[in-house]
């Protein structure tokens, strides 16, 4: 590079010493957001975002929403990751406290008498399949409809869905059996031209 010029880097200030390595393990990644390294948090961002906003959208059935509890979410964990107490993995955690912001949301929809909405896109641009499968899972028990997209949709296992419900690992698993059969007998059963 030429002497006259020059590049630029920016960076975020990080605590003294601080420092993560390129790929750290759970307890480094925890470790350094405890110590409040901004670098950590954008780490966690990275991992778990997507799967987040993917989980609230199917949970939501609105982008705005997903997107709203997801920022929830890690301003939560922000404020909270140093009461974090390792009883359970990080990312059970994190989604336990996604699922609660999820439900806050859905509180207050009740509150304004706000119906879910069914879709974003025209329904012309999906599959019929995909549609009527959407139809059918806002039709299931919220129970069912989140273990059903936790393992199917997310591939989350369920001693982690158990994790984050709080709820026996048998249960996650009969709650997923229930979904599924549920979801069969909606999708088989005959449609009725009106």
């Amino acid at each position: 590079m030429p002497e006259n010029e020059m590049t630029w880097e920016i960076r975020l200030p990080l605590p003294f010493g601080a420092t993560l390595p390129d790929n750290p393990t759970d307890a480094e990644l925890l470790q350094s957001c405890k110590r409040g390294e901004v670098c950590a948090f954008e780490r966690l961002y990275g991992l778990y975002a997507a799967r987040m906003k993917s989980l609230a959208f199917h949970l939501l059935a609105s982008r705005g929403d997903a997107e709203d509890a997801v920022q929830e979410t890690f301003m939560k964990v922000y404020k909270a990751i140093g009461a974090f107490e390792e009883n359970s993995a990080l990312s059970t955690w994190i989604y336990r406290i996604l699922v609660n912001s999820c439900y806050d949301i859905m509180r207050k929809r009740q509150r304004r008498a706000e119906k879910p909405i069914l879709k974003e896109f025209p329904i012309d641009s999906k599959l019929p399949l995909k549609v009527a499968l959407e139809r059918a899972l806002l039709k299931l028990n919220e129970r069912h409809r989140l273990v059903f997209l936790m393992f199917e949709v997310e591939g989350l296992k369920h001693s982690e869905i158990s994790g984050v419900l709080e709820v026996p690992e048998g249960t996650s698993r009969a709650w997923l059996f229930e979904a599924k059969r549920a979801l069969k007998q909606m999708l088989t059963e005959p449609r009725h031209e009106v």
